[in-house]
C-alpha cells in the first residue's frame, strides 16, 4: 500500500525546495509544473501542488491556514531527541514558524512548525 497525502502551495518550487532542505528527495518522474513529489518514506509520498490545480481537483476553496488548520501531519524521525530539535531548526532557517511548545513525556518528544503555506507540522521520536 502506498499513501500520496496532497498539500496546496503557493510557490511549488520554493515548497520543494523547504522539503529538500529537510533531508526528503523529489521524485523528478512524477513532478510537473503544477504538482511534485515528495518522498517521505517508504510508501508514503507527499503531493504538493499548486493553488489552481488543487482548486481544480478537490472543486473546493483552499482555506485560510493562517485562520484555520486543515490538517495536522506528523513525520517520525529515527534515533534520538537531538534529531526532531535538528529537523525544527533547519525548517526554521528556511522559512517555518514554530507552532506550539514542545512535547516531552516518558512515550515521546515532538515540536511542531508551520510550513511556508501554513500546514501544521510535527517532527516527533518515540520512547
Amino acid at each position: 500500500m502506498s499513501l500520496f497525502v496532497n498539500l496546496h502551495v503557493k510557490d511549488l518550487p520554493a515548497s520543494l525546495g523547504f522539503f529538500e532542505k529537510l533531508g526528503y528527495s523529489v521524485d523528478e518522474q512524477m513532478t510537473t509544473d503544477d504538482a511534485g513529489c515528495v518522498n517521505l518514506g517508504e510508501g508514503v509520498s507527499l503531493l504538493l501542488v499548486t493553488e489552481p490545480f488543487f482548486t481544480s481537483i478537490t472543486r473546493r476553496a483552499i482555506p485560510d491556514t493562517g485562520a484555520s488548520t486543515e490538517v495536522a501531519l506528523a513525520l517520525q524521525v529515527e534515533g534520538e531527541r537531538g534529531k526532531v530539535d535538528e529537523m525544527l531548526a533547519t525548517a526554521l532557517a528556511n522559512g517555518a514558524t514554530e507552532a506550539g511548545e514542545p512535547e516531552d513525556n516518558e512515550y515521546m518528544y515532538s515540536r511542531s512548525f508551520r510550513d511556508l503555506d501554513g500546514h501544521l507540522w510535527s517532527v516527533l521520536v518515540m520512547g
